[in-house]
């Protein structure tokens, strides 16, 4: 099940965010992320979150957050990567929306490779003003998928 996100999620989905950086993104120290911690729990309650519940066993499991058509990241706890729940949480909000982009770094290519078979490409590289890492802007577009199915 997917739902907006409850203040009583917030220790929940924070702690899967700090943990979902950390492991995926080693090239970047761990205080890097500690240290943006709290400031991203506040964040997280005026954002537009939704979080994916385990119905069997009541608990979030991931989430994605909005900030209109932009996808500030998708987290899922590392037991249940490659379940399909990323995907759920993309599909969601790829119902809402008709156009979506997203940063990513370069190094992660388990994460450029899933936008990429979900339909993305990068139509710009940047760099990250507070990691200095590469990453690349990516972008989804309903219209484009459609004539392409086509």
């Amino acid at each position: 099940m997917i739902r907006r996100l409850q203040a009583k999620d917030i220790d929940t989905v924070a702690q899967i965010w700090l943990d979902a950086n950390r492991d995926a993104h080693d090239f970047i120290s761990a205080e890097y992320w500690e240290s943006n911690y709290l400031p991203v729990k506040e964040r997280l309650l005026q954002a537009e979150v939704y979080v994916y519940i385990d119905e069997y066993k009541n608990e979030i499991e991931g989430f994605v957050g909005l900030d209109q058509e932009y996808i500030a990241g998708i987290f899922v706890r590392k037991e249940v990567r490659s379940t399909g729940i990323g995907k759920a949480l993309l599909d969601f909000v790829k119902g809402k929306k008709q156009e979506l982009t997203l940063n990513v770094y370069q190094k992660n290519e388990r994460a450029v490779g899933f936008y990429e078979r979900e339909g993305f490409h990068a139509i710009e590289r940047t760099t990250d003003e507070s990691t200095g890492e590469k990453e690349y802007l990516m972008k989804w577009d309903r219209k484009e998928c459609e004539e392409y199915a086509d």
